[in-house]
């Protein structure tokens, strides 16, 4: 694995030593650590159209639920049939039932490059200096059970790091239900041409998506969650990032924590441009008379 990753490791080592060097004047001992903050920072910009086209299918998953819902009730004894109707309500509205993954799956790479850039102790034959910095005492290759150990200054910053990677997925948790209820209460985007001839089958399918569209899922229920992904991973899956954190260096750590956050803030910033807010309705004309009425009142 270390051969394998052995280029980008280097490659990496060379670009949080100059992000480090050139935030030294600003940053002084946290030089390293703010490095691999905008080195992660980076990384999530780099991927950010992939974030985009993520999240679009997100939504289009949280407003089609209730149908995906009712066809796995319908067809719960032929699995067959429920997997060609499934892929054919996602073709139809243009997403998968995997959409959302491809960002986590291009982080993965960046966030093994991470690791082992603080377990390795040279870099293509020479020491890694990396290894001699710290955050706010604790040593950035260091684990949580290693060194000093967790009842020490860098068991404090762990234990720091775990909180507010919790606080950062409960967040997370809040998130994902608001943006699931706004989706699954959004109108859906006509499909049909008005005077196009569309078979009976056909109809029938846009006009019980029309029906489930007016009558959004019940706080909770099956259906308002994404399609095919159970409530409770949905609700645990944030928080196991703290769990996850527990077995890294605090420098892959630190990348989790501040992936985790920009992905709170790149959310928020999507769900605006893909959800605009509702245009107040006009206000209602006022009739002549009514009108005269009030102008007669205060006079």
């Amino acid at each position: 694995m270390f051969s394998l990753f052995g280029v980008p490791v280097g490659a990496a080592y060379h670009v949080v030593t100059a992000i480090s060097a050139a935030l030294t004047p600003l940053t002084g001992g946290l030089a390293v650590a703010a490095a691999i903050v905008v080195f992660t920072v980076a990384v999530r910009l780099i991927v950010l159209p992939f974030s985009y086209y993520a999240m679009r299918g997100q939504l289009t998953q949280a407003r089609i639920a209730p149908q995906a819902q009712a066809l796995r009730q319908r067809y719960a004894k032929q699995p067959e049939r429920l997997t060609r109707e499934l892929t054919a309500l996602y073709r139809e509205n243009g997403t998968g039932m995997f959409a959302g993954c491809l960002p986590l799956l291009l982080q993965w790479p960046f966030l093994s490059v991470m690791y082992l850039l603080f377990r390795s102790t040279s870099i293509g034959g020479a020491p890694n200096a990396l290894l001699a910095h710290f955050l706010f005492g604790a040593r950035l290759g260091r684990h949580w059970l290693g060194g000093a150990g967790p009842f020490s200054a860098q068991g404090a910053i762990f234990a720091a790091l775990f909180l507010l990677l919790i606080a950062l997925g409960w967040l997370a948790v809040r998130a994902s239900r608001r943006l699931t209820a706004s989706a699954a209460t959004a109108p859906a985007k006509a499909t049909v041409p008005a005077k196009a001839t569309v078979p009976a089958k056909a109809t029938a399918r846009v006009g019980a998506t029309a029906r489930a569209d007016r009558k959004p899922p019940a706080a909770g229920a099956p259906g308002a969650q994404p399609a095919g992904v159970p409530a409770w991973v949905t609700n645990l899956l944030p928080y196991l990032t703290a769990v996850f954190a527990a077995f890294l260096p605090l420098a892959a750590g630190l990348y989790l924590l501040t992936t985790t956050a920009w992905t709170l803030l790149e959310r928020s910033l999507i769900r605006r441009i893909l959800m605009p807010a509702p245009v107040p309705p006009a206000p209602a004309p006022v009739s002549l008379g009514a009108a005269a009425g009030k102008a007669a009142q205060s006079g």
